[in-house]
């Protein structure tokens, strides 16, 4: 259950992350200039959601509220009913919001130790007890250090010795406006974000970045040293001349309060809360540290424990990078690789989703860049889903938790969006992506492809996972916390639906990021009826009636059961493929890398393995094919292994593992495309966590459909859908 490397990383999808939850970093490495790069999952650019006039009109031109928006779905219907397409899909774009504000870096903590000859260098990250580790000699002479991010201290460790006396010099380095003091052995920075950011994928009229130091969220930095030496402080940085020991502890504390309080006006105290616990944490030693830190980890990781078989010690010895590139190009058997990339997976959950309403983001809690792709965002059409695939079967629902609170949080700016956007009274609903403030309206600003901007089923997808949370913890009274919200999105999905042909389908509806060609060759997104609409739909309005029988909601739970009744069923093409569109008109792109109306078979469960719809989901993967991106790989690993296939299910993980080049790498062996980077995270590329998550749990749908490659093994302790703890072995 160990990472290990034999260089410095140079690129951050070399560098090991580590994280509390809360704050996080990524850890390079380096023993002549070490950058550790630091996050606060609470940072994020924007104020809390309040439709479109939350944001400053006049420095932000490009915000324009739609007058009587909810009057164009009349007009895409209407469009929609006379086969206009092209119409149709233009009218859409009247159906846009703004777009989600932007997940944004603390800073960096550098370290400057000075040139020296290095040899037998070591860098490793252990799974098994979340601590990361550097080991070399400086000169011949050994130097070490030791990272981790408590969660019961709320503090990040960095543990420095040396068999000679050496120096280091100090600094936080942080992008943001920003002032930074040392005194004694203390650095002490003051921030603040953004009140509003545009996203990496937009051109806005005007700035970028809108900052004002009586908006937007604030936060407070300390970097406390304990040495053997009196450290030494000049122009924000410390000193350390001559040190042998040294503990650097690094505190961070933000005033956001909760998706609907003004960080300013009701934000926490970030300055207090941070003053108060860098001194809560100097007074205990580094042992009292890693021992609370360690116990509280392992109570969550040590839950599951695998085995899928041995690797050779002469391949387990070499550096996991080399493994990763010897698997891809060998396609060399390693069992315990895969075995440490499904633990890995865990490992990312639990560092990085532990904040109430805060989930895990696009990159988990790991972003250096203020400009993120795609924002750093929470896209929810898969993305934020797949994050959580892992967590329930994986024994970490307190993880999966976090999720549910961030639901409930949407749920209200979800029925304001319903109402406004809609025209629906009844219910809540989401688009395609959201933030830390849980927006939920649909996104572009009047310029964004439907294909992506145009999504009426994110409240719908989101809460099945209110009801699976339920089956693998039998924990009724979260249910009941939860209903409401399932209620809602279940309530939105009866009054979006419409009747067509004696059939109820929606209209206006987009298959997420995917293109159809019509029978005239007409290319577009917008269209009524699309199966992908109809799968989420049906799950939710399933898991709903589940819910409602349960709790008394008998009168509910019957609303739903009629709406299913009479909800259009599923259509397979000639060629035996399950048709995406409502007509049977070609893909844009065959090989396209959502599959969202194959969501009945995975994460859905209304498809039975072996029925007719089951064997044209199956039909429609063999033309999706294996070539596709990180976090489509380990969908496609699930689909296949829901589906009963095994080889197809292991085929599509080892194309999961697939070795990818840093982004930044340069030479002419760089290798790109969707896959797994050296540090085992995954390339979309660029880095998104989610095929990690997805990775994970195929692993776990795997061992109910063993592939013939692993031959002997057990996962002990998953948790399954009747609410119990099992150990399957083979």
């Amino acid at each position: 259950m160990i990472l290990h490397y034999n260089s410095p990383a140079e690129f951050f999808e070399e560098a090991l992350p580590i994280g509390n939850g809360r704050l996080g970093a990524m850890v390079y490495g380096g023993v002549t200039s070490e950058r550790i790069s630091l996050n606060d999952i609470t940072l994020w650019t924007g104020e809390p959601e309040r439709g479109e006039e939350h944001i400053d009109m006049r420095s932000c031109p490009d915000v324009t509220p739609w007058a009587d928006i909810s009057s164009y779905v009349t007009r895409v219907r209407q469009a929609l009913e006379e086969e206009d397409y092209a119409l149709a899909e233009k009218l859409q774009q009247r159906l846009q919001g703004h777009f989600s504000e932007s997940y944004q870096p603390l800073g960096t903590l550098n370290l400057s130790y000075g040139n020296a000859d290095i040899s037998d260098y070591s860098r490793s990250l252990d799974l098994s007890s979340a601590l990361a580790r550097v080991s070399c000699k400086r000169n011949g002479k050994a130097f070490g250090a030791e990272y981790f991010a408590s969660a019961p201290d709320s503090v990040i460790v960095i543990r420095l010795t040396c068999e000679e006396p050496m120096d280091v010099t100090i600094g936080l380095d942080i992008k943001h406006p920003h002032t930074v003091e040392s005194a004694q052995n203390t650095i002490i920075a003051d921030a603040y974000l953004a009140y509003h950011a545009y996203p990496i994928y937009y051109s806005s009229k005007g700035e970028k970045f809108y900052y004002d130091p009586g908006r937007g969220i604030h936060f407070r930095s300390i970097v406390s040293v304990d040495s053997d030496v009196e450290p030494v402080s000049a122009d924000g940085t410390l000193a350390l001349n001559g040190f042998r020991e040294a503990e650097i502890r690094f505190v961070s504390s933000s005033s956001f309060a909760g998706f609907d309080k003004d960080p300013v006006k009701e934000g926490l105290p970030c300055k207090e809360l941070a003053l108060a616990n860098a001194a809560r944490v100097a007074a205990k030693s580094y042992e009292s540290l890693l021992e609370a830190h360690q116990a509280d980890y392992k109570s969550f990781f040590d839950r599951v424990t695998i085995d899928l078989g041995d690797t050779p010690p002469e391949v387990l010895a070499l550096p996991t990078d080399e493994q990763l590139k010897r698997y891809t190009d060998l396609s060399e058997a390693n069992p315990a690789l895969e075995a440490l990339y499904f633990q890995y997976g865990r490992y990312l959950l639990i560092s990085s989703s532990r904040t109430r309403g805060v989930p895990a983001n696009l990159q988990g809690l790991w972003n250096e860049s203020m400009d993120p792709p795609w924002s750093c965002n929470y896209t929810i059409n898969i993305n934020l889903e797949e994050n959580y695939w892992p967590a329930l079967a994986g024994a970490l629902p307190e993880m999966h938790e976090v999720l549910l609170d961030f639901i409930n949080n949407m749920s209200a700016s979800g029925r304001q969006t319903a109402s406004v956007y809609y025209g629906i009274n009844e219910g809540w609903t989401a688009g395609h992506n959201t933030d830390i403030w849980a927006m939920t309206c649909p996104v572009g600003l009047g310029t964004g492809d439907p294909s992506w901007a145009n999504w009426t089923m994110g409240a719908a997808w989101l809460t099945t996972h209110i009801w699976e949370h339920y089956l693998f913890t039998r924990d009724a009274a979260r249910l009941s916390k939860d209903y409401p919200a399932l209620k809602g999105a279940a309530l939105f999905c009866l009054n979006w639906l419409t009747e067509k042909d004696g059939e109820l389908i929606t209209s206006p509806g987009t298959s997420p990021e995917n293109r159809y060609i019509t029978a005239d060759g007409f290319h577009g997104s917008t269209l009524y009826g699309c199966t992908a609409d109809l799968a989420i739909t049906r799950e939710c309005l399933l898991d709903a009636s589940e819910a409602a029988c349960l709790l008394g909601d008998d009168a509910f739970a019957a609303q739903c059961s009629e709406a299913l009744s009479r909800l259009r069923p599923y259509k397979i093409a000639s060629d035996g493929h399950l048709l995406e569109w409502y007509h049977p008109w070609e893909d844009e792109d065959p090989r396209h890398r959502h599959q969202s109306h194959l969501f009945g078979v995975y994460p859905g469960h209304h498809i039975a393995p072996g029925s007719r719809e089951a064997m044209a989901a199956y039909r429609s993967l063999e033309i999706k094919g294996t070539e596709t991106t990180g976090w489509s790989c380990g969908w496609r690993a699930n689909l296949y292994a829901r589906l009963g296939d095994a080889e197809g299910a292991y085929t599509m993980f080892r194309r999961l593992l697939r070795y990818v080049s840093p982004d930044g790498y340069r030479g002419d062996d760089a290798r790109r495309g969707g896959g797994t980077y050296p540090n085992l995270m995954d390339a979309h590329s660029p880095f998104q966590i989610d095929g990690n998550f997805g990775g994970t749990a195929a692993v776990m749908e795997m061992a109910y459909a063993r592939p013939s490659a692993w031959k002997s093994g057990f996962i002990n302790g998953m948790r399954t859908r009747s609410g119990e703890t099992v150990n399957v072995c083979w």
